[in-house]
């Protein structure tokens, strides 16, 4: 069945506690910045209004931040995956990470160290950025992907240099395989997934994905613009929505209504706010949004967003694929995304939420007005171009036709 559902968070929002601020605050977060800066491909992403967009949808401003254009890599995992191995790798050569440059890691290792080897689970975009840090700092890199993953991703993942195989284990399966052959063979695992025993490397992670909102904070004054007073944040595991979540509350000096927006075959957030308890979700969690497919929330996100958000919304994929389709087809003065399906799902639950649901309780659950200030983040190009062209091109998983839209409402719990 095509839809949403809605589940307000029964924890929160709330104020955040010392705990949850202290590793992010705006110097820690510019030390690992100009880190990334030091890499000869780092390019700021670009912030774009959808001006024409906001005008139709009847809200003050819609914001998409663009990270297709991260790193060449068409997705914003890398800024996790170079964070994580360049600090493990600045420990084992007893450097200081401030002030570190890439080219300077880079040259201590090839004098000092025997390669190391990182391994990591992947649905295609987190694996990926691993295996090129890996290879961009004369590292090695092990990459073993969930059922159902395309032969598409698996291949760039190859050409990064790295040992990768699609094996026949759910994401959160393939997360434990991982886990045991790097204690099997002394490797170091880099997921941004948290459990009891390993917290550090997914803390880092995070960390090197709250560069986006540092930079969506720069911008915004280059740019002129006013501060969103909303932002939709995608959720698997919940690194990057909760990274994004804190930075964004920190870096701004205020209070967003947040909306976390989940696949429904993995949506552990939704379930855990509906049901009152972190909840995690099992089984082959098959959906378009490839990089949302993670049903055990990293422990560390989930308290995070237990304080922060406002709500979780449960999405089918045809949200997502509707988010695509309006990305790639904007209103004459708005610019083009291309935004995968992980990355369009924001946008296509904001859509259908302001432009063809029934009944208002997605726009109830938001308090979204006329003043209201959207901020979105594709988080993702075309990173299957087979699946974006049969979704875009071709027309599968078809938009809503009338009398769907009249007969359906968001689900709320």
């Amino acid at each position: 069945m095509i839809g949403i559902q809605i589940a307000k968070n029964p924890f929160g929002p709330k104020p955040l506690e010392r705990r949850h601020r202290t590793p992010f605050q705006k110097h820690e977060i510019l030390n690992i910045l100009n880190f990334q800066e030091s890499h000869s491909r780092y390019t700021k992403t670009p912030l774009y209004e959808l001006k024409e967009l906001a005008k139709k949808c009847g809200v003050a401003s819609i914001m998409v931040k663009d990270e297709s254009q991260r790193f060449g890599l068409n997705a914003f995992k890398v800024l996790g995956g170079i964070v994580a191995v360049g600090k493990y790798m600045a420990r084992v050569l007893d450097l200081p990470f401030e002030n570190l440059s890439f080219d300077m890691l880079k040259q201590q290792a090839e004098e000092k160290l025997q390669p190391i080897t990182f391994i990591t689970a992947t649905d295609g975009n987190h694996g990926r950025g691993v295996a090129w840090a890996a290879r961009e700092l004369g590292q090695k890199a092990v990459v073993r992907m969930p059922k159902g993953s395309t032969t598409q991703r698996l291949k760039v993942i190859q050409e990064e240099g790295a040992d990768v195989l699609i094996t026949d284990l759910n994401y959160d399966d393939c997360v434990r395989h991982c886990a045991t052959l790097a204690k099997e063979n002394g490797w170091i695992m880099i997921q941004d997934t948290a459990w009891d025993g390993y917290e550090e490397i997914p803390l880092w992670i995070m960390q090197g994905y709250s560069t986006l909102a540092l930079e969506i904070v720069q911008q915004l004054e280059e740019q002129q613009l006013e501060p969103p007073t909303h932002i939709l944040l995608q959720a698997g595991v919940g690194s990057f929505a909760g990274a994004v979540a804190v930075s964004l509350n920190q870096f701004l000096q205020r209070d967003l209504t947040i909306g976390i927006v989940e696949a429904k075959p993995a949506c552990c957030f939704f379930e855990s706010f509906r049901t009152c308890k972190m909840k995690t979700m099992d089984g082959d969690m098959q959906t378009i949004m490839a990089g949302l497919a993670c049903g055990e929330p990293n422990t560390f996100a989930y308290d995070l967003l237990s304080y922060l958000a406002t709500a979780a919304f449960s999405c089918t994929d045809e949200i997502a694929a509707l988010g695509m389709r309006v990305y790639g087809n904007p209103i004459t003065g708005d610019p083009r995304v291309i935004s995968g399906e992980s990355g369009a799902v924001t946008l296509g639950l904001l859509y259908y939420a302001l432009q063809l649901q029934a009944s208002n309780e997605i726009v109830e659950t938001l308090h979204i007005g006329a003043d209201a200030r959207i901020l979105v983040i594709s988080t993702e190009g075309d990173t299957d171009r087979n699946s974006y062209e049969n979704i875009v091109w071709h027309g599968q998983y078809a938009n809503f036709k009338e009398e769907q839209i009249n007969e359906y409402s968001a689900t709320s719990y």
